[in-house]
This record gives C-alpha cells, structure tokens and sequence, in this order.
C-alpha cells in the first residue's frame, strides 16, 4: 500500500478544519503573523488599535517565558490609549470559548536560531495556540514529537516570542495522533491519546480532529482543562478518562441531587481530575462550598501542596477542627480537611457554629472513598449537611466480594455513594501507557551472589516461602537476615544501581525492627552502603494497645491480611528514636519521636525526600533515600515516579494488594519499564485473584511482565531482526547512507528496550543469550557512535534524517561505571606484563565508548594513558597524578572557552559553580555580563546559545561523575 505524503495530509486537515467551522488564512512568515493578529485582537476586542498602541500591546506579549505566556492568555492587559482613556485587551475568552475567533493556516516560515517552516497552525484570536507537526504514514511519530522539541529550541522565541503562546501540540502520521501541553524537556510519554467515553482510543487523524479539534471541544480545553501548575512551573492538560470524569461530575451536580463515585485506577491522576473539578462545582450558581475530604493527615498535606501547585492559594491546610469550622462558615468555597476534623465539626461541640451551613448546598468530594467512608462518620456527615451531595473517588471499589463487615454490616461503594459515573480501571491504564506493568518475582530459593570457577553461582538459599504460613517461621530472625541478604544483593539490579528508591513492606512493627537491625548490622559490617529508613508510630505508654502504623488521626483501616503481632511499645519507640537519629546522621536533621511535629515533619520528610528525585536539580549522591521499610504507611496515596521497587514480606490481598504493587508503576521516562514487585511470600493467586476484581479474569497477563524465558525469547527476536540489518558490529561501518543507518538504530534501539527489561530479573545471566556481553557493547558503541555524528552534524546545522529519532539513551547510562571505578582499572593496568597492558587499554578504551556518561571524557582519559601512564612509576600514585592531570586540563580548556568567546575568566568560573551547585540554567543576561562588549539583539540569542551550550559540554566533561 502507498504511504500517504505529508503534503496530502495536511491539505486534507486543512479542509477537514475549515468544514468544522476555521477560517483559512494565508500567513508566511512573522510578519503577516503580526499583521493578523492586530486585526484579530481588534475584531475580537470590538476595538482598533494605533500603531503605539500595539506595540505596547506586542511589548506586553513579549514578556515572560511559556508557563508566564499561559497566565498573560487568560489574563486582561489594561492599555492606555492614545486619548488617555483605559482600555482592557482580552487575549481569550475562557467563559464563552465559542465566542473566540478561529483561523487555520500552514507552512509559517521562521527565522532564529534557524529556519524552521511549521506544518499546520491553529489561531484563536490570531495567537497560534495550537502546533500540528504530520508525518507521513509509516513513519513513527516521535519524530514529530522530536521535531517540536528542536523547534521551540530554535525559532518559538522569535517575533515577538508568539509561538510561545501554544498551547498544545498535536503530532500525527495520519494513522496515530497524539496531544501534548507546551512544556520545555518534554518526554514522549507525557504525549497521549484522545479517547471516547467508553475509554476507546481515536488513533486516526480524522476522526481525532473531529472530536478533538472543533472549535467548541479544543475552546473548552484551552478555558477549563489545561492546569498551570506553579509548583513545576509547568502546562498540564487533562487526559480523556479525566475530561469526561469531570464533565459527568458537573452534569451530575447540574441535573440530579444523588451522590455517585468515579472510579479511576491507582496512578492515573485522581488528584488532578478531582481538583479539576472542585474548582469547575465551585463556581457553580446553586453550589455554596466544595469540601474535599482526605481521610489521613499525611494525605491533607499532601493534597493541599498539589492543589496549591494546579491553583497558587486554592486551597489551606485546617489544622484543628476550630480552623475547619472557620473555614466553612467564611467566605471559602474550596475547603481540604481529613474525615476525622469533618467528624468533630458535626458533633455537639461544633454544631451552632455550622448550623447555618445545614441548609446550603454543600458537594463533598471524598478521596479513596472506600477507605473510611463504611462506619458512622458517613452517616453523621449525611444527617447534618441536609442538601448534602457527595462524589467519592477511588481506585479500588468495594464490591460484594472485597468488603469488610462493620455495626453497619457488608457495605460497598454503590450502596454508600450509588452509580459510578465514570470508569478508568488498570487494564485501561497499562494500554494507554499511563501506568506500567508490574514485573513481579515469587522469590523462594535464589542463587547465592558468590561464583565458582566456572562461573557458575555455587550456592542455593532457600527462604521459606512456599505456602508456609506458620507465624513463628514467617518471623523467624533467620528467615528475615535471608531476606536482607537477598535485597542486599539484588537492590542494584533492580533500581538501575540506586536510581531508583524501594519500599520494604513488612507483617508488624516488631519485623519492621528486625529487619532495619539486620540492615544496620550488615552496613556497619560493610556488606552494603544502603542508605534505609523505616517510619512507624508507637503507643504513648507501655499499655497502650499494638501500635498502628499511621501517623496520629489516621482511620483504623488495615491493608494487611493478618493481625499485627503484639509488642513491647517502649521498646518500640526507643528503637525509632534511634533509627531517625542515623536518619538524622545522614541527612542532617533533627527529627524525634518526643515532639508529635518534629515526627510528623520526620515523615513528610522521607516523603519529600522520595518524591524530589524526579526534580532535575535533585542531588543524588547527597540526598538519596535507598528503601523505606515500612508496614502500612506509603502503601496508599503515596506517589513518587522514582520508586519502582516493593519489596512483600506480608499477606497482602484485594484493594491493598493493588494499592500497594500501584506505589511502583508510575511512569517515568524510558529506563522505567515495569514496576517491580519481589515477593517473599507466595501471594500469586492473591495477586491474580486481585486484578481480576478490579478489572477481568483475562487482565493478568495485561497487568504482569510475562516471565524471564518469555522476555529472553523477545530478545531473541529482536536480536535476529538486528543481525538481518548488521550481521556484526563492524557491518555497521558499511551501511550505504542514512535510511541504513536510522534501521540500524531503531533495531539495536529495540534490543536495549528488552534487554532493558530482562536485566531486572533476578535470573539473568549472560549465558543464557546468544550474543556475549562483549559483542553487545561493540554493538551499543556503534551504536553511540551515530549518535555523537548527528551532534556533530547540528553543530554545522547539516541536517540529518536521524535528528528526529529518539536514542533513548537513558537505556545505556547505568552509574556501574565510574571515574573510580576506572582509576582502579588503571592501577591494575600498570602492574601488568606488556601484552596484558595492552589488552587491557583497549578494554578500558572500549569501556569509555560504551557509557554515555564517560564518553564525553574519552580523549583526556586516551591522553593520560598515553602521555601520562609511561611516566608513573608506582601504581599507587595514578589516582593522585590523574587528579593533577585533570585539574590542569580543566584549567586549559576553561582558557580556550574564555578565549574564543571573549569571556571573563573570573565571572564565567562563577557562573559555571553556581550552575554546577544549583542544577538551574543561567539565563542570557548573565552570560552576557561576562562578556567584555554585550552582542547586538540580532546576534544575541545566537551566541547566548552558543555559549551556555559550550558551558554545559565543559561541566559534562570536567565536572559529571568525577567524584571518585
């Protein structure tokens, strides 16, 4: 079948657009878009503008980057006329999308960096608020996605930064479309779907520009479904399930006075969409508040710190049951509370306060409404609020099957909250790519980590797991030490060597201790240099009953299957004291048990800690936190995209069994496959029986990885597909022109994606595939090789048909590799014979070119071996010459930059220090400080570029993974 051409594409869109109601508009370059949009701006302002008048209007368009562009649309510009009256310029009118004015044009050149000719161009208003980037059919299309990323490099910013207003980005090869909010750094993953009700995807271009880009639907987008979040400063768009879970919310408080629930899976944003729309309820006429109601403590900071990030100062935190009361009977219309400060504002003590609220119409919406929602709190909230109406949120229903007996008897969320309006289950989830699949391992024995001669593993250790369900076995301090052994030996493999964070969950706060003693005992024995935490919470005196494992005004609602076993609560509390003061150690805080705030903040802060990894100026090596252990807490509402590992030693089943796998599968990026799960437990038919619950009896092989022999098998077909292309590593040398080169790169990109996949399984082993792990890496420096030609091919502005293709290298970079690392390999390589040397040089050589990270770093190593090595008598001494060596090549090439770019030494280091310290780009201005004579407008993007790029190459080589 013939591929449909780009040109024929976006002609047929074009047409397409004008039928659904857009006016054609011819506009070729920045000019005529300028021209367009004063005569926009005036139809739509009923007004017309003078010469000044405009520019001051273009001025105050000017200012500020996306995330400020986004707030400057919705926003009015008060001008002042040229007569000395005032007058309000409306960019968009978020209330009446419909009464906004839309163009569409095509194929508008711009000059900055480069000149980039843009494919499809949606104006409201004459502001291009929407990018379509086609491809023709049978190509993928990342390479539009790819090709957005360059274009707001190097041209969005020009005339008058206009580009900078879209909003969303649409990406289409005909056959698959995607959508996107306009954000800087921009993962493919952060692309989605569109979709109907029913969750039924719309892949195709036309029947996708029919539902989603009519000028009523993408209106309303723009006015009410885009989030600017202040917190990441950063555009966030609602997915499909999460527009139509709040439309049918809307509807519902509209039309009907009966409560309802919606039911989206764990991890697919149920904060977002409920925000969403407690913001749209609360504007509403008939609406008096909305209530948000979180059903634990931790989770009320949490929530208001989110909702704060989609709306600055939408919401405060209540502190006590008196600032709740404040706040309801004020001029508030979105409150945040927990359950329990909701259940003491109904009481006796509360109640003349709040009676005039009996009356109002009042929305709660209620967080994991299955959580505490099944006991008395429920009806007291009822009874008292008369014109009550509730919505309930969850991702794991309570059905017949799963629900728990109260005073009230077997209640679930239909008979508590009736219909579901709106479904999102995990199926959906993992088929849209919003969350991940879980690879989980049923570990019973496993291979001891020390190897015999012939590289076999020479040990079994068998931890009891197998259907043994005797309590003392299962909390016996020998099976647990062979568990800690176990992590120990496998936390590298499963979190990209520490990249990743894991909880530890456990059956009682007594293995809680066992466990963390076992781990500190083992690190102070050197075994491992896990950085482990544990948070639980203690009785207030030796009488007090088994401590619960919240924080303080938490429900009594338990996700483990069996009891908690009793225990001394002294001794309990002593031992968390001493384990927050290593965590203190660590960290430098100063977190106790004896201060309730000073412990609740103890918690908040491995949260934080957990979460801030995603951040890009996070600092690793400084701050990282390794495993929380943990017996219930974390396990639900908790949401880090940098935890992928659970470790189970604890009967989980049901709504806990997936809320807990779920703290793992949140996406992130390319390197984060799957969620792991390690189960110490035989929970498989638990596992299976839990999500078809919550989904169907044929989910699982959707939800779970196949097992280890099914993904090597996938790797052997990718492997045999790479070898149809390049037989062997130096056939990459020989392929005829770029069209050779991008199959080569998409199979061998294909082949790291399993590989990816098959070295978090505790069973890999190199033997066991058909390529050795030599070949691989000569492969994978072939591989880096094409890569590092298209850098070069950008720095010429050559062009090339690999720009757009995705290398994914965060594949390649594990931190196994290091300076140190390295360092030691010389060491060796000096006490070796002549032919030992040798090999050995070209082995580390060969090292360098296979790490993304130490690549950049290859031609200084390369010298110091050459140039340096023969001089160095005592193989003591390399770490201390090669620390010189560097130091002095470092001082060099900061010269040569220096010279080129006419830069002064002394405030560039600083520039180039504060970078390294706080991770956050300098801006051009103060690039341009360091300059002996500030460049012309026309020339100063160009050499701003210039120079922040080549500072940011110095850094990677001088300064990334040097810490040896």
């Amino acid at each position: 079948m013939a591929h449909q051409s780009e040109a024929k594409l976006e002609n047929n869109l074009i047409q397409q657009l004008i039928g659904l109601g857009y006016a054609a508009v011819k506009i070729q370059d920045g000019d005529a878009l300028v021209d367009n949009l004063k005569k926009q701006l005036e139809l739509f302002n009923k007004t017309s503008f003078t010469a000044k008048e405009f520019d001051a209007v273009l001025n105050h368009l000017a200012k500020g980057n996306v995330f400020e562009k986004a707030k400057t649309l919705r926003d009015r510009f008060q001008l002042t006329k040229e007569d000395g009256t005032s007058f309000y310029v409306r960019f968009f009118n978020s209330e009446d999308w419909n009464a906004n004015v839309y163009q569409v044009t095509n194929q508008i050149s711009l000059e900055g960096s480069y000149k980039n000719r843009f494919d499809v161009t949606l104006l409201v208003n004459g502001l291009p608020l929407v990018q379509i980037e086609l491809k023709r059919s049978g190509i993928e299309i990342k390479e539009a996605f790819n090709q957005i990323n360059r274009y707001q490099k190097h041209s969005f910013w020009s005339t008058h930064s206009l580009f900078q207003y879209v909003q969303l980005f649409v990406i289409s090869n005909g056959i698959e479309t995607k959508y996107l909010a306009n954000n800087e750094l921009q993962s493919v993953k952060q692309t989605f779907f569109w979709a109907d009700e029913t969750n039924k995807n719309i892949r195709e271009l036309i029947p996708f520009a029919n539902a989603f880009l009519n000028p009523n639907h993408l209106g309303k987008m723009v006015a009410h479904y885009i989030v600017i979040n202040e917190t990441h400063k950063v555009m966030m768009v609602l997915r499909p399930y999460q527009y139509f879970a709040t439309e049918a919310i809307i509807k519902q408080v509209n039309n009907s006075e009966d409560n309802a629930y919606i039911w989206h899976t764990t991890g697919s944003g149920k904060t977002l969409t409920s925000f969403k729309a407690s913001q749209i309820l609360m504007d509403l006429p008939e609406v008096h508040k909305v209530v948000f109601v979180v059903d634990r403590k931790d989770l009320d900071y949490q929530t208001m710190n989110e909702f704060n990030a989609f709306k600055k100062d939408s919401v405060d935190v209540t502190d006590n049951t008196q600032s709740l009361v404040r706040q309801l009977t004020d001029n508030t219309k979105l409150v945040l509370t927990t359950i329990q400060k909701l259940n003491n504002a109904v009481s006796d003590r509360f109640k003349n306060s709040i009676e005039p609220l009996r009356h109002k119409k009042i929305v709660f919406i209620f967080d994991e409404c299955h959580r505490s929602q099944f006991g008395e709190t429920h009806e007291r909230i009822t009874k008292f609020f008369e014109k009550s109406q509730l919505i309930g949120f969850t991702g794991t229903p309570i059905f017949a099957e799963n629900a728990s007996k109260n005073e009230k008897g077997k209640r679930t969320t239909k008979d508590l909250f009736g219909n579901c309006l709106h479904k999102y289950v995990i199926t959906d989830a993992i088929h849209d790519q919003n969350v991940l699949r879980f690879g989980i391992e049923y570990i019973g024995k496993y291979k001891n980590k020390s190897r015999d001669k012939m590289h076999r593993f020479s040990t079994f250790i068998d931890i009891e797991v197998e259907d043994i369900d005797k309590q003392e076995v299962m909390d016996s301090p020998n099976r647990i030490e062979k568990i800690v052994d176990y992590i120990i030996a496998y936390h590298d493999q499963k979190t990209f060597n520490k990249q990743y964070s894991a909880l530890l969950t456990v059956s009682s706060i007594d293995n809680a201790v066992k466990y963390y003693d076992f781990f500190q005992q083992k690190k102070e024995a050197g075994a491992h240099d896990l950085r482990i935490a544990t948070i639980f919470t203690y009785g207030a005196n030796e009488d007090s009953k088994d401590a619960q494992d919240y924080l303080p005004e938490e429900s009594d609602y338990d996700l483990a299957a069996e009891p908690q076993s009793s225990y001394n609560s002294k001794h309990s509390r002593d031992k968390l004291e001493t384990y927050i003061e290593h965590y203190n150690q660590m960290y430098k805080g100063s977190f106790t048990t004896k201060d309730p705030k000073l412990f609740e903040s103890y918690f908040k802060d491995i949260s934080k800690r957990l979460k801030d990894r995603e951040r890009k100026n996070f600092n690793d090596e400084k701050d990282r936190l390794d495993i929380v252990i943990v017996v219930n807490m974390m396990l639900t509402g908790f949401d880090a995209k940098k935890v992928n590992t659970l470790y189970v030693d604890k009967n989980l089943k049901q709504h806990g069994l997936i809320q807990a796998y779920s703290r793992t599968n949140r996406m992130l990026g390319e390197q984060k496959s799957q969620g792991n799960i390690l189960a110490f437990r035989n929970l498989k038919k638990a596992t299976d029986d839990a999500i078809t619950l919550f989904s169907n009896k044929d989910a699982v092989d959707v939800v779970t990885l196949p097992g280890y022999e099914k993904i090597a098998e996938k790797f052997d077909e990718a492997l045999k597909a790479l070898r149809e292309i390049t037989p062997t590593y130096e056939s990459v040398n020989d392929l005829k022109d770029e069209d050779a080169e991008a199959l080569f790169v998409q199979a061998f990109r294909k082949l790291m994606r399993t590989m990816n996949v098959l070295q978090s399984y505790t069973d890999f082993d190199w033997d066991d595939l058909p390529i050795d792990e030599q070949e691989f890496e000569d492969y994978k420096s072939k591989y880096l090789g094409l890569y590092e030609k298209v850098k070069q091919d950008n720095k010429v502005n050559k062009t090339s048909i690999l720009d757009d293709i995705d290398f994914e290298l965060e594949l390649i970079h594990r931190d196994k590799i290091g300076v140190a690392y390295i360092l030691k390999l010389l060491s060796q390589m000096k006490g070796a014979n002549t032919s030992e040397a040798k090999a050995q040089r070209k082995a580390i050589i060969d090292l360098l070119g296979g790490d993304i990270k130490l690549r950049s770093k290859r031609e200084l190593i390369q010298k110091f071996i050459d140039e340096n090595m023969p001089k160095i008598k005592d193989g003591d001494a390399i770490e201390e010459e090669f620390e010189k060596f560097w130091q002095e090549q470092k001082v060099l090439a900061l010269g040569k930059l220096c010279e080129d770019e006419n830069l002064d030494k002394a405030q560039f280091k600083a520039l180039i220090d504060a970078y390294i310290y706080s991770g956050r780009e300098p801006i051009k201005d103060e690039v341009f400080q360091c300059l002996d004579n500030r460049p012309s407008i026309l020339q100063a993007r160009v050499i701003g570029d210039r120079i922040i790029a080549k500072m940011k190459e110095f850094v990677e080589v001088f300064e990334r993974g040097m810490v040896a």
